[in-house]
């Protein structure tokens, strides 16, 4: 019997779509899972594309060509290491293990350098798209050495979703790069999904749009400039009726949002490594404070002081004597859309530097196309910002965006203000707009921050008009 060119531990949704994926571009293929009634689903209905099942670990290696190719998706944490620990006795040097899962870049580190002393070479892959991802095209980003990424390359590029015919997997960096490029993309992900949100909210609480109108604003806006699948599924998500009572569904949707730590992991990061991520981190922040929903309701009776006047409607809206037209909704939006990525994007570039990953920005830019969740129409432009200026340090300086920048500024300032005086939280947005005026100031207040630090810690400061590193002893003197 001829052997399988990759297995697949981890025969979850995920795992089997996945498999099946694979299988179906023409690959022989084994799954395993400790669960029987896995294996037996598998088994049905990948019966037309003659995957193997195996029945224990030593089998399902047994059932794999040499170097073998073996893919994890399963829970992140303790559960990866102890898979491998149960491969590690039926494995030969120069075999392959690729973890799909959501590890934490620090895991992939350990685990790389750990199998390396038994010659097993590792991958931490990213894998972005969900389930229908995984069974049509995902978006696939790989870390590791580049020589043992091409063992697989033909797989995961067959596997992946294609835009204009290129195919959405690439080695983006090595070491754990696959997994960190992986943790930024969630956090993005976060970003893009909290700005909606806030739309969303202005929308319906300023304008008094119930969702079915929201749904098919967001579609209108899908066909410009904000194309993308979070705002393509939020106008499907709007749009769903409640069988049993009729209502649009989301407003029957208690408002707290989970969370499984990519977003929080990403914050942290950028912490640590000095990197301001302020929209990201907002939006971890507001999944965090939606949470507390007993501790909302009780503080909201003690301040309610009775919501601004609304005036909504047609194509514009006033709250508090604010007004905002429908279009600079859009276009506000659109340029917190643009800050959001570029965090994200500052942040990878500075880790490629700490962690010598040697990421490329244009093949990142190009596999987030298509399949991942924060595939969008402006990731075009984003490419095409780092072909035209190699080391680019921020989109935000890039002739691509700088005139988009200009025209749409006032209009994400207008967003916040209308937000504001209408006593509806935009912590994303504000984040946005005040991240861009940061950066845009040639002179913060930090000069401020500074002098104080030096009175209380004798922590020193630079001087504007002379070279050298001051401290002020008797500042109240």
């Amino acid at each position: 019997m001829a052997q399988a060119q990759f297995g697949m531990i981890g025969l979850g949704t995920m795992g089997r779509n996945f498999l099946l994926n694979v299988a179906e571009q023409g690959f022989s293929c084994v799954g395993y899972d400790l669960d029987e009634s896995k294996r037996q689903l598998l088994a049905a209905e990948g019966e037309q594309f003659k995957i193997a099942t195996a029945d224990d670990v030593k089998a399902f290696v047994a059932a794999l060509e040499l170097p073998r190719k073996i893919m994890l998706l399963v829970p992140a944490g303790p559960i990866v290491d102890s898979v491998i620990n149960d491969l590690l006795a039926h494995l030969e040097p120069g075999d392959i293990i690729i973890d799909g899962g959501n590890s934490h870049f620090s895991d992939t580190e350990r685990r790389e350098e750990f199998l390396a002393k038994s010659n097993i070479a590792f991958l931490g892959v990213g894998v972005s798209g969900g389930e229908e991802g995984a069974r049509h095209g995902a978006s696939i980003m790989a870390g590791g050495r580049p020589e043992v990424y091409e063992h697989v390359r033909p797989i995961f590029e067959a596997a992946s979703a294609k835009v204009n015919g290129d195919p959405c997997a690439a080695h983006v960096g090595k070491g754990s790069a696959g997994h960190f490029v992986k943790m930024v993309h969630n956090g993005i992900e976060y970003g893009l999904m909290q700005l909606i949100a806030e739309a969303y909210d202005l929308l319906n609480r300023g304008y008094r749009m119930p969702a079915p109108q929201i749904a098919d604003l967001f579609a209108e806006w899908n066909r410009g400039e904000l194309n993308s699948f979070l705002i393509e599924i939020t106008s499907i998500v709007l749009r769903k009726v409640d069988e049993e009572t009729r209502q649009p569904l989301v407003d029957l949707i208690l408002d707290t949002a989970g969370q499984k730590g990519t977003g929080k992991w990403t914050s942290q990061v950028a912490m640590d490594l000095g990197v301001p991520i302020p929209t990201i981190d907002s939006a971890v922040t507001m999944r965090q404070i939606s949470a507390q929903k007993a501790e909302r309701v009780a503080v909201a009776k003690k301040l309610a002081s009775g919501s601004p006047p609304y005036e909504g409607g047609g194509e514009a809206a006033s709250a508090d004597g604010v007004a905002l037209a429908l279009h600079d909704v859009r276009d506000g939006l659109h340029l917190a859309f643009i800050l959001t990525y570029a965090q994200g994007l500052s942040l990878l570039r500075t880790a490629s530097e700490e962690k010598s990953y040697e990421l490329d920005m244009i093949e990142i830019a190009k596999i987030w196309r298509g399949g991942c969740i924060i595939r969008a129409a402006l990731l075009k432009d984003i490419r095409k910002a780092y072909e035209l200026e190699t080391g680019l340090e921020s989109i935000l300086h890039s002739d691509v965006f700088v005139p988009t920048i200009r025209k749409e500024q006032a209009l994400l300032k207008a967003f916040v203000h209308f937000a504001v005086s209408a006593d509806i939280p935009c912590m994303a947005a504000g984040a946005s707009l005040n991240y861009l005026k940061a950066f845009a100031a040639e002179r913060l207040p930090a000069n401020l921050i500074q002098a104080q630090r030096d009175f209380f810690g004798a922590h020193t400061y630079q001087r504007i008009e002379k070279d050298g590193i001051f401290h002020t002893p008797d500042w109240a003197e």
